[in-house]
């Protein structure tokens, strides 16, 4: 198993995010070493810089964080971040496109997404707390089909958490080499173990210091 703090997106997508508070949140993502750091695309040339060097990846949000921008925009804001150097994109799909059951335009938008993205890692945002358990088994096989890299839980936004029921309920309904992504109320490493124990392989969090010192010492 990797280590701990190479499971964390170091996440701060707040509205108000301001230059020092992403040089902290890449300072903290160095000096702990972990995964990534997720920020708005505004933010990803400065986080770029500050990891120049070391192996932290950077990773945006798209259509973040409604997922009701047409897939045009979803894909110029993939190819425009992609410029930018990004290394991974966390995109929202149309939730309301899924409820009515329109799922050529959900796998097409995501397909779409993915191409722009030219092989980079596509985490596909599905906004579990908004769906039923068929529409997240739906959603996920959906994200699989259109090659997603992982379906990752919710944004943080709207209403609903990471749960071990729902990494395992999408577990089941992955196919490929398709990884999942939890994400949204992970505060303790209790939370982070049970997650990634279900079957997550990246946890979302704005706590991964937390996280990583309250795990047990060897």
């Amino acid at each position: 198993m990797k280590k701990l703090s190479k499971y964390i997106d170091h996440t701060n997508l707040k509205p108000d995010a301001q230059k020092a508070t992403i040089e902290k949140l890449c300072a903290d993502a160095r000096e702990w070493d972990f995964a990534s750091v997720c920020v708005n695309p505004c933010n990803i040339p400065l986080a770029k810089q500050l990891l120049k060097g070391s192996d932290v990846m950077v990773c945006t949000v798209i259509g973040f964080p409604l997922g009701q921008n047409t897939t045009k925009i979803k894909v110029a804001e993939t190819k425009d971040a992609y410029k930018m150097g990004c290394d991974e994109f966390d995109m929202v799909i149309n939730i309301g496109k899924l409820k009515d059951g329109d799922t050529d335009y959900v796998r097409n938008e995501i397909k779409a997404v993915v191409k722009a993205a030219k092989g980079k890692t596509v985490k596909v945002i599905i906004e579990t707390g908004l769906l039923t358990d068929e529409e997240k088994a739906t959603a996920t096989r959906l994200s699989c089909e259109a090659g997603a890299h992982f379906v990752k839980t919710c944004t943080g936004v709207s209403k609903g958490v990471a749960t071990v029921e729902d990494i395992k309920l999408m577990k089941a309904n992955l196919s490929g080499n398709v990884e999942l992504k939890a994400s949204a109320g992970i505060r303790s490493y209790a939370d982070a173990q049970a997650l990634i124990d279900a079957g997550a392989s990246r946890l979302g969090t704005s706590a991964g210091m937390a996280i990583v010192t309250d795990a047990p010492k060897a």
